[in-house]
């Protein structure tokens, strides 16, 4: 698989359901440039294992697959959003590392 780091900005949503699980979606650039490194190499559910960086605060976890919008969502954790201050509707600046498959 070909490394992929990548820089971009979204703005933070939350999801409808009852978890209230808070997100950024990739690009559809970006989205397509992952799908084409990774191939048919994914996880559980699709996803795809990446380090991450917002703000000062880094961490490793997936990107799943959005289907109904042909791209990929970055789940945003508690500890992350407090620390960098951040709210649903703020636009934040994401750097991503594919993790070796």
């Amino acid at each position: 698989m070909t490394a992929v780091d990548v820089e971009f900005d979204a703005e933070l949503w939350l999801w409808t359901g009852d978890a209230g699980w808070h997100f950024v979606s990739l690009p559809e650039d970006v989205a397509d440039d992952i799908r084409d490194c990774v191939g048919g190499a994914t996880r559980g559910f699709g996803s795809v294992k990446v380090h991450v960086q917002v703000g000062e605060t880094r961490w490793d976890t997936s990107l799943f697959p959005d289907s109904k919008n042909g791209t990929y969502v970055l789940p945003i954790k508690k500890q992350v959003r407090q620390r960098e201050d951040i709210v649903v509707g703020d636009v934040v600046h994401v750097r991503l590392e594919l993790v070796d498959h």
